[in-house]
């Protein structure tokens, strides 16, 4: 279950992916020794040395321990079919959108006399383009979980609670709380 918005966005692109990663330690090294051009650099990226790189290059190791496992498949995942991902971006950033699906506390800024107190909620709702494109570009400039949040808030403050501009004109803030659930979809 995806709790940050970081997570969602990668995993909405691990499915824009048209073959599957290298499934192997061996394999899954190889790839990546090859996209960071070395077994130093594929060293240093892992945490291990470059003689362990090496071995499991050969296939004389086979059998990762389980965090290096997790590493090494995210690593490789991360860097698998990057002009895929990076079409995906920006159909979702120029025509498509995003849909969201979010679980959490979602409260307002409104003006006295309202009810703006958080409560829970799930939500499922599709994002225009340019929220897409704000979050995938705040995301590669490294924006923390909260800035990308923020942006999602405002996203459903747009199309949930305003529903583009037709109601509820006085609402100021949308914000997002205690996320328990949150995903995306292309």
């Amino acid at each position: 279950m995806t709790k940050s918005v970081g997570e969602g966005l990668n995993n909405a692109l691990e499915q824009a992916v048209t073959r599957p990663a290298p499934k192997s330690a061996g394999a899954q090294m190889r790839y990546l020794v090859k996209q960071l051009k070395g077994t130093k650099a594929a060293a240093h990226a892992l945490g291990i040395s470059q003689r362990t790189v090496e071995r499991y290059m050969k296939n004389q190791l086979k059998k990762p321990r389980p965090d290096l496992a997790a590493r090494l498949s995210g690593e490789a995942k991360k860097r698998w079919q990057p002009r895929v991902k990076a079409q995906a971006k920006k159909t979702a950033g120029t025509s498509s959108g995003l849909v969201i699906d979010v679980q959490g506390r979602l409260g307002y800024s409104a003006p006295v006399g309202t009810t703006d107190e958080a409560r829970e909620r799930h939500l499922t709702v599709a994002l225009p383009p340019r929220f897409a494109e704000r979050l995938f570009t705040a995301q590669e400039q490294g924006a923390s979980e909260s800035q990308l949040q923020q942006i999602a808030a405002e996203g459903l403050k747009e199309t949930y609670f305003q529903n583009h501009g037709t109601r509820a004109g006085s609402l100021e803030e949308v914000r997002l709380f205690d996320v328990q659930h949150i995903e995306f979809g292309l």
